[in-house]
């Protein structure tokens, strides 16, 4: 290894060089030198060698003989592009670009200003500020629209071009022009950018007397973290619903971590195998605060990768309840490789297995990522038909290492209670009228003119949820501005969608007056069959929960 790295040294002190003179032709072959040194020492005139000395000699030719000018930047992020579609369905490409964003995402936390936002009528209109944030601190309100950044119009500004304009350095300073309602002319704020925090729980409180309730959205260096200091406000619990719907994975050490607080320690929570890497096996740490208590997981079509670890080392170690639609089945082990301009590469190294040895992922076949996902699709149309048990039989199984019950392999993570989604409220007319933004504009506008009235009403969000009630003189308003907006009213699909537009619009209200927990306690208050199941096994434990978990062999 010390050999390969004298070698790029050597080499990156001739590119220095190299890019001083701006010789074209020369730095493509030097570029295109620097892995021969490494990749030489251990594979010499093997057929990679071969492989990489014609694309060496291709890159430079194209580099200095094309007639004319050439951007190789593009060209070499589609040849990168190209090369991994001809493998498995998850090796990735990452620009520069959109690296930032990616990065942010895995660690937590971004440099702004401290608003959730949205652009409605060419306006940035500020849904929420976060708490403690600068924007907060200097008196930015929820529903204040941004007209001017640093003294430049930005009405009809685009969505996607916003938070390049608003995050910046920490320290760094911002001037934003505000326009409010009930306020004459425009209202100056210099705000003082700073790490904001970008929370991994969405929700946390208790749904039933003893039992949490927890939504975790992806697996970031915070989650571990955020999950303690949420299970630490509940106080005292006897059950917990674990809530991973929807939540595409993150990162692994945060999968075992999260995992820790159910399994006793050294529990073996998942092992990966590759090819060019060791098998690895990864066990549960010390100090789980519901090793004995009751736990139910909920999981869908759309919970992968690190999701699926926490929920197969539940189900393998007969830990808890698995409830929903099965999962994902995303069980690649990706690699981030950091690439010279900033950009990456996440190449597949190793498969994970569950601790009785299932593979978490989907079959595949290289080069075949459409079907893959096609395949995916079909997947997640069919499971919105019944929860039937359809190719089940045609599955490995395995015995869980506790109990002995047959738990089904074949890529994802099968629930021990399998449900169907409710389909009956989501109509064609609620669907029209949401992806039109009706609702959300609706719901803005309604805010502007009666946030100080709720907020005077309802000072805390108990009163809020056991007072608040949306009218139908509301519905109406929602009605006549779909029909505003082209969307034909359909009263026999609006009825059926009815209960779920009051129940959405009050936890819309919710989550702009108090928090993203109190959104989810509003739309978990009925309506939802997987959690009323969830909620179900947990409170009848003794008598359900372990009856579907089977009598402990020692």
């Amino acid at each position: 290894m010390h050999r390969y790295l004298f070698f790029y040294r050597e080499v990156m002190k001739i590119f220095e060089i190299v890019v001083r003179c701006r010789s074209k032709i020369l730095l493509a072959l030097l570029v295109a030198v620097v892995p021969f040194f490494a990749f030489a020492q251990s594979r010499a005139n093997s057929e990679e060698m071969r492989q990489l000395s014609k694309f060496n000699k291709f890159y430079s030719y194209l580099a200095g003989l094309y007639v004319d000018d050439v951007d190789m930047q593009p060209l070499v992020e589609k040849a990168i592009e190209s090369m991994l579609t001809e493998l498995d369905p998850h090796s990735s490409y990452i620009s520069a670009k959109d690296m930032q964003r990616v990065q942010e995402q895995l660690d937590g936390e971004f440099s702004g200003i401290g608003v959730e936002f949205n652009v409605l009528r060419d306006t940035i209109l500020v849904v929420n500020t976060i708490a403690g944030a600068p924007a907060e601190s200097v008196g930015v309100r929820p529903n204040d629209r941004i007209v001017t950044i640093d003294n430049e119009n930005v009405v009809g500004i685009k969505r996607t071009d916003v938070p390049s304009r608003l995050r910046g350095k920490t320290g760094s300073k911002v001037r934003v022009g505000i326009v409010r309602h009930g306020t004459e002319g425009v209202l100056e704020f210099e705000i003082t950018r700073n790490k904001i925090p970008i929370n991994t729980v969405d929700a946390a409180y208790e749904i039933a007397k003893g039992v949490g309730y927890v939504k975790i959205n992806r697996f970031g260096r915070t989650t571990v973290e955020e999950f303690q200091q949420a299970v630490s406000s509940l106080g005292r619990l006897h059950g917990l619903i674990l809530d991973l719907r929807g939540n595409g994975g993150g990162l692994l050490d945060q999968a075992i971590g999260l995992a820790s607080h159910f399994l006793p320690e050294g529990a073996e929570v998942v092992s990966t195998e590759g090819r060019a890497v060791p098998q690895q096996v990864y066990r549960a740490r010390k100090g789980g605060y519901f090793v004995n208590d009751a736990v139910v997981a909920l999981i869908d079509e759309t919970s992968a990768s690190a999701s699926e670890i926490v929920v197969g080392a539940l189900q393998d170690w007969d830990r808890g309840v698995v409830v929903g639609r099965p999962s994902f089945g995303k069980g690649l082990v990706q690699r981030q490789v950091m690439l010279n301009d900033g950009s990456a590469v996440r190449l597949t190294v190793a498969r994970y297995h569950t601790p009785t040895g299932r593979v978490i992922q989907r079959p595949y076949e290289n080069g075949k990522r459409d079907d893959y996902y096609k395949a995916q699709r079909a997947r997640l149309i069919a499971s919105g038909r019944a929860a039937d048990t359809v190719g089940l039989a045609e599955l490995p199984t395995y015995k869980t290492l506790r109990n002995g019950r047959t738990v089904r392999g074949g890529g994802g993570i099968t629930p021990d209670v399998t449900i169907a989604p409710d389909t009956l409220e989501i109509t064609p007319y609620l669907i029209k009228i949401t992806g039109r933004g009706v609702v959300a504009e609706y719901l803005y506008e309604y805010l502007d003119a009666h946030r100080d009235i709720l907020v005077g009403q309802y000072p805390t969000f108990e009163k809020f949820r056991d007072g608040f009630v949306t009218t139908d003189a509301m519905l109406d308003e929602v009605v006549s501005k779909a029909s505003a907006k082209g969307v034909e009213m359909n009263a026999e699909e609006f009825e059926r969608s009815k209960s779920f537009v009051k129940r959405q619009l009050k936890a819309l209200l919710a989550r702009n007056l108090f928090s993203d927990s109190a959104y989810y306690e509003i739309l978990n208050s009925e309506g939802d069959s997987v959690l009323n199941e969830g909620v179900r096994i947990v409170t009848d434990w003794a008598r359900t929960g372990k009856k579907i978990l089977g009598d402990r062999k020692e």
